[in-house]
């Protein structure tokens, strides 16, 4: 972290503490209440409070990846007034899915740091309405059909992750509207702030001199989650069948539109 910050370097952390989970109960099992037990709060809790720690001492800028303990977020709060250079984002699945909401067998919502409780889901709104969280990122899982053990649904087992690419930003704004947030915000937290994170000075807003990445975005539009639909290479999802709203109809990269089948990526350098 001494050596990062000598260069204005991000430290990203995956904070989960390795001592707690290895002392924590099995995962074994197709109950999600086992696999929740075995990812405890205190693990993420204990892991985000060293890297507070360290970097309040070295300076450096810390990031905190795919936040789900809305435990942690006193301390981030204190943090950052203390002056900390520290950033957190959360996910989609821990803004829309519940862990009382998880059937047995339901491998497909297995992710790490897991999906907890729905009161601990409206405290991370709360924490991403005070600016606790600075944004909403999305994770996207490479997981098959067969790692994720779909046939026995053993969460001890099965490889987790949750595909959110496609879907995030219907995922989002129908929680989002529920909640009396508008667009704007949701467009802050998962276009603007992410951008400028990462030293994206030209995305995440429409302003001259930008990349001209544009959603064409029907916010009215209802859904409801098909798997077939997906583009995903594994189809695999917690969604399905799941009632959304605000559908993205067109999508534009640097002025240019997408068909969804020739790649235009390109590898991208902070400023």
């Amino acid at each position: 972290m001494a050596k990062l910050a000598e260069f204005d370097a991000l430290l990203v952390v995956h904070a989960e503490d390795s001592h707690v989970i290895e002392h924590a109960p099995s995962a074994h099992g197709n109950h999600y209440d086992r696999f929740l037990a075995s990812r405890p709060r205190e693990a993420e809790n204990r892991a985000i409070a060293e890297v507070i720690e360290r970097a309040r001492r070295t300076g450096v800028r810390a990031h905190i990846l795919h936040l789900s303990s809305a435990d942690a977020l006193p301390m981030i709060r204190a943090a950052k007034a203390d002056g900390v250079r520290l950033t957190v984002e959360t996910c989609p699945h821990y803004l829309t899915l519940a862990a009382e909401d998880v059937p047995d067998g339901g491998t497909a919502f297995k992710c790490c740091p897991p999906i907890r409780e729905a009161a601990n889901q409206d405290l991370l709104w709360e924490g991403l309405l005070d600016g606790t969280i600075d944004c909403i990122v999305y994770e996207h899982s490479p997981s098959t059909l067969v790692t994720n053990d779909l046939v026995n649904g053993d969460f001890g087992v099965a490889w987790g992750g949750v595909s959110s690419l496609q879907l995030g930003l219907s995922l989002i704004w129908t929680q989002a509207r529920r909640r009396g947030v508008d667009l704007d915000q949701v467009v802050r937290w998962m276009a603007s702030q992410p951008a400028r994170l990462v030293g994206l000075d030209d995305k995440g807003q429409l302003a001259v001199g930008g990349q001209a990445d544009v959603s064409v975005f029907a916010p009215d539009e209802e859904f409801v989650v098909d798997p077939a639909k997906l583009h995903h290479k594994n189809p695999i999802t917690p969604y399905a069948r799941l009632p959304l709203t605000g559908a993205v109809r067109r999508t534009f990269l640097r002025g240019q539109e997408l068909d969804g089948q020739v790649p235009t990526g390109r590898l991208l350098r902070r400023g």
